[in-house]
């Protein structure tokens, strides 16, 4: 076997197995985790906790998330509401004065969320704190369902699960996927021992673990909770907590999205450099190499190689290795076609898959050079998202 060969199937490993085979293997690891680990009991808790909810100009939807907060099942007098809305230029001011119980914090200089938090982090009095976006609507057992894991000792942060309202688009369909993925493996990583990286839109943490963030940080929540773990702590997953929302308006959208992401994990995978150390951690190495390092970085680059290198071999021996290139031309083609019907306001459900996972792989190619041209602003540009149903609101409380 030559060396084209070899690269050719080195590269189609590094790829199955960062989609597909760790998957299987921390599925098999958590199961293991089950039998051999007994849960520990967890009683009735009901500590104070401050709600934080950064809004930079949400008017359109703050009032709806506003209330949305207030009829958390949870004491009133255990649960301080803060909104802060740094650099925001509508009249958010106006609409947060009708609720005195709510503790409003603006300045007129956008920072970006990680300065956001790191000044609201200082009006912060109680033990527990939770960050929630403000276009993302909580179910009511949230507070109760993420606090009651801190009665472990161990565990230094918890994070909620990501829902999607999966409308009749691209976009929603295609993120919902990914997101019904994404919560398996954390909720594999979470029984292994720790959830690698928690979601923004739903994260608690123990406020004396809370780490004042670089002003610059992209991915302030998977920054924030990873560095929890360095300290030796656990990320618990708790899908019984959950934050919905709308999908982008758009596939560009949601690219748009995608890239800014990217740039954050390239920053990211800088910053935690530590975590790449198997001497220190090996299992925590183990588990965020496999499910975000390679996906941010290695994987990629061998899905780009696998096309050139299955030509080449395609030309030279066929067989085999003509299917392979032939089945990357299908796949590419039908994501080309997918992008093409959703330009024009159709979706195509077979071409949701090849689109999405197309687009994902080559936002980690954009990411990368707005990381090395430091090009990605840590105050990101918006993304456009679909308008949230008042039907779908009111069905999360």
């Amino acid at each position: 076997m030559g060396v084209l060969e070899i690269s050719l199937w080195i590269a189609f490993a590094v790829v199955f197995y960062t989609y597909f085979g760790y998957a299987l293997v921390a599925w098999i690891m958590a199961k293991g985790a089950l039998l051999l680990r007994k849960p520990k009991a967890l009683t009735f808790f009901e500590p104070d906790v401050t709600l934080v909810v950064p809004a930079y100009n949400e008017a359109s939807i703050l009032e709806s998330k506003i209330e949305n907060c207030l009829s958390l099942d949870y004491p009133r007098k255990k649960l301080k509401i803060i909104f802060i809305t740094d650099g925001s230029t509508d009249n958010c001011g106006e609409i947060l004065a009708n609720y005195p119980q709510v503790l409003h914090l603006h300045s007129p200089v956008r920072g970006g969320k990680a300065l956001a938090e790191n000044r609201a982090m200082q009006y912060v009095q109680t033990p527990y704190v939770i960050f929630t976006d403000c276009n993302s609507f909580l179910n009511k057992e949230a507070v109760r369902e993420m606090v009651k894991h801190y009665q472990d000792q161990q565990v230094g942060a918890v994070s909620g699960e990501k829902k999607v309202m999966t409308l009749d688009s691209a976009p929603g369909a295609g993120e919902g996927l990914y997101w019904k993925y994404e919560s398996f493996l954390k909720k594999c990583d979470s029984q292994i021992y720790s959830l690698m990286g928690a979601a923004g839109e739903l994260v608690s943490f123990r406020s004396d673990l809370y780490r004042p963030l670089e002003k610059d940080t992209i991915l302030d929540d998977f920054v924030q909770s990873l560095r929890i773990v360095e300290q030796g702590y656990k990320v618990v997953y708790e899908p019984l907590a959950y934050a919905s929302e709308t999908p982008s308006t758009s596939i560009a959208e949601e690219m748009k999205r995608k890239v800014r992401i990217c740039a954050g994990g390239w920053q990211s995978m800088v910053r935690l450099g530590a975590l790449l150390n198997p001497f220190r951690q090996p299992l925590v190495t183990f588990l965020y190499v496999s499910h975000r390092v390679l996906r941010w970085s290695i994987a990629p680059l061998m899905l780009a190689l696998l096309l050139p290198l299955s030509l080449i071999l395609a030309w030279q021996k066929g067989g085999l290795y003509t299917l392979i290139f032939a089945s990357q031309i299908l796949f590419y083609l039908a994501s080309w076609v997918g992008w093409v019907m959703e330009s024009k306001g159709r979706k195509v459900k077979a071409l949701i898959l090849p689109l999405y996972f197309t687009l994902m792989n080559l936002a980690v190619f954009a990411g990368f050079l707005r990381f090395i041209r430091n090009a990605q602003p840590a105050a990101w540009e918006k993304a456009d998202r679909t308008t949230i149903p008042s039907v779908a609101i009111s069905s999360e409380n």
